[in-house]
């Protein structure tokens, strides 16, 4: 493969993604439409790439992206959880209208392979386990427990789980209309290739972060909802008690995976989580970015409530992924902070975690 579209291809990731396939000597091709909430006055591709400027579900837009590509790497989505619990239709309508429209559109277009991203909140709660290290798939918070500040699952008889690393095997659990979303946006996509001889791969991807990721957005990731606050002078918001834990990945690291599935041999047919491999708690996530900002006083605002949607535990077994792929982090979060608070200095950044939070309270959504 030589000439690749990326649809979503002047997002946050898609930058990094068509920077990581040009500099290996890739074509480029991006589609994207430029939505504001997300690009702000941002509103240019990548350096050295072909533009399409158009939305995912225009199907002849689509079709003339992708005249004389023979892969895609599929990134245009409506993304965060928080907004798909009230902005219903627009989120079906973009992830999975537009993912239908793109495969329809590549019926009869010599596309060998399409790689498309999917998402961590597919599997709900992660993986748990119990002290004798019995395996829990599919366990779920009950909301009387976390209306009471129980914000730990537990067993079906109220027995002590541990989470731990969520392999591939793991069910799916679907807790938001995003999560719905993207899973639907995935099984589309292998079941396509299945039917049509394309070779098709999803990645579900943890937490992403790093330079570039849209600061004003306040349903985009924590640690650029964490940046915002903080270079207004303001404590980042942290939902429930800010021990849950999440894996970060590096966006670079996430661009090198999205390569490496259009690449390797092996990945056809599989779903593969990208993540770090590694836990962090919210609060000390917020406390380590202060530092590097430089503003240590500023301690993370505990709000003692939660998010309808949100869950517990998740971070990522990335054996699969070292196995097909070949992939392995090489930006730990720890390491990369001083980078991210550097750009966030250079970056115009918005506050609106205020407004977020009243959107949600406002529709019952948080408790």
């Amino acid at each position: 493969m030589t000439h690749i579209l990326i649809t979503g291809g002047c997002g946050f990731i898609g930058r990094h993604v068509a920077e990581e396939l040009r500099e290996h000597g890739y074509r480029v091709r991006v589609l994207d439409v430029f939505v504001e909430q997300v690009h702000g006055d941002a509103a240019h591709a990548p350096d050295g790439v072909e533009l399409v400027r158009a939305d995912v579900r225009d199907k002849a837009a689509v079709q003339n992206a992708l005249a004389g590509v023979d892969g895609v790497v599929h990134l245009a989505a409506e993304v965060g959880v928080g907004q798909s619990m009230y902005e219903i239709a627009r989120y079906v309508s973009g992830n999975d209208l537009g993912t239908a429209v793109l495969l329809e559109a590549m019926i009869d277009m010599p596309v060998r392979r399409i790689v498309v991203a999917s998402s961590m909140s597919v599997y709900g709660e992660g993986l748990y386990v119990s002290q004798s290290g019995e395996r829990f798939e599919r366990v779920r918070r009950r909301p009387g427990d976390i209306r009471q500040g129980r914000w730990d699952p537990a067993g079906p008889n109220g027995e002590t789980l541990q989470s731990a690393p969520t392999d591939e095997e793991k069910p799916v659990d679907l807790a938001s209309i995003y999560a719905l979303t993207k899973y639907a946006q995935e099984r589309a996509v292998l079941i396509f290739g299945e039917a049509y001889g394309v070779e098709a791969v999803a990645l579900r991807l943890f937490n992403v972060f790093g330079p570039g990721q849209a600061l004003s957005n306040p349903y985009t990731g924590v640690l650029a909802n964490f940046a915002s606050r903080l270079i207004n002078g303001q404590p980042p918001t942290i939902f429930e008690d800010g021990r849950q834990r999440r894996d970060f990945v590096h966006v670079r690291d996430v661009a090198r995976a999205f390569r490496l599935a259009l690449e390797q041999s092996e990945a056809p047919g599989h779903v593969i989580n990208i993540g770090s491999g590694r836990a962090y708690a919210i609060s000390q996530v917020a406390t380590l970015l202060a530092e590097a900002m430089g503003v240590p006083e500023i301690m993370p605002e505990i709000l003692g409530k939660a998010r309808s949607g949100d869950i517990r535990n998740c971070f990522a077994d990335i054996s699969k992924a070292r196995d097909l792929l070949g992939f392995e982090p090489q930006h730990r979060l720890e390491s990369s902070l001083d980078e991210l608070a550097g750009w966030v200095r250079q970056a115009q950044a918005i506050d609106r975690g205020a407004e977020m939070r009243r959107q949600l309270e406002e529709r019952g959504l948080v408790s």
